[in-house]
């Protein structure tokens, strides 16, 4: 049974998710963006470790609360951890900040112009562990390249059968379909994105609900219909690339769509910040991003 009173939060609340989940593959670029480069570890162990402290460190600073960060994306391992001497999933309830976890493993070599998540095979496991340390949603992501339809279609079709193994464990799945903003098709990929989701959306049955984690369109307000679906419970958007400012330039233009944002958060702080300086640095790009997600431009 999925939490409601979580539901309603995510569904209602004023502010944005932050994404927290940076996974083996990108923990490096993280670090070295923390100002941590990769001497400073010698083994996945102890790169993990810091990764951890550094994600500690946010969730436990005093302006991450859940007046504007509503949710948070966690990475299993940080999931599994511990902040303070208590679960992660914990503290972040506690302060009123609901819980989600990355489920993918990675993608897929390019085919139709889109990547498609590899296998889960432990995916049933992972699902009830989450749901018992009181995460609400999960998170799984693809990536699309070119304005293919069959390949696209590929995406959509697998995001909701995971989605649907994830709503059968009673968690909300975040479905993350992401445009290559890159892309020379990238307008061309969003309109037939837009088109096979609302298919899907349309398709599911009971009152299964699901979210959307969509790249910033091309076009302003072309999700303005996801957005209003009855099966979807909220759109957010992840920063794809753009740097914070233009990111929440993009987003404000952007009806309902809350941010989901990585590395547009977490791109200022710095390993060497006093406690006083990350708190300040953290709390004004929380400040900008929940503005760009609650304070929309015409």
């Amino acid at each position: 049974m999925i939490d409601q009173n979580a539901a309603r939060k995510i569904a209602e609340g004023n502010g944005f998710i932050a994404a927290l989940d940076q996974s083996g593959g990108s923990t490096p670029k993280a670090l070295k963006g923390y100002g941590v480069e990769e001497g400073a570890w010698s083994s996945e162990e102890e790169m993990f470790g810091l990764i951890h402290q550094m994600r500690t460190r946010i969730i436990t600073s005093p302006v991450f609360t859940g007046d504007k960060v509503i949710g948070a994306i966690l990475f299993e391992r940080t999931m599994d951890g511990q902040a303070g001497g208590k679960p992660v999933p914990q503290v972040l309830n506690e302060r009123g900040v609901v819980p989600f976890i990355k489920i993918d493993k990675g993608l897929e070599d390019e085919k139709n112009g889109v990547q498609l998540m590899k296998p889960m095979p432990e995916l049933d496991a992972l699902l009830a562990r989450a749901k018992g340390l009181g995460v609400f949603g999960t998170k799984e992501r693809s990536v699309i390249n070119l304005a293919n339809r069959e390949g696209i279609a590929a995406i959509v079709k697998q995001q909701f059968e995971v989605g649907k193994q994830v709503l059968a464990a009673g968690l909300m799945p975040i479905i993350e379909p992401e445009v290559n903003i890159k892309s020379p098709e990238r307008a061309e990929a969003d309109q037939i994105l837009l088109e096979e989701l609302t298919k899907a959306l349309d398709a599911l049955t009971g009152d299964d609900k699901v979210m959307l984690k969509l790249s910033l369109p091309k076009q302003a307000g072309l999700f303005d219909s996801l957005v209003d679906h009855p099966r979807v419970l909220r759109v957010v958007a992840l920063s794809g690339g753009y740097k914070r400012p233009e990111a929440c330039i993009e987003l404000a233009k952007n009806r309902g769509v809350i941010a989901s944002f990585s590395r547009a958060l977490l791109e200022d702080l710095r390993a060497l910040m006093s406690d006083d300086e990350f708190n300040a640095s953290l709390g004004s790009a929380i400040d900008e991003i929940y503005t760009a997600s609650t304070k929309k431009t015409a």
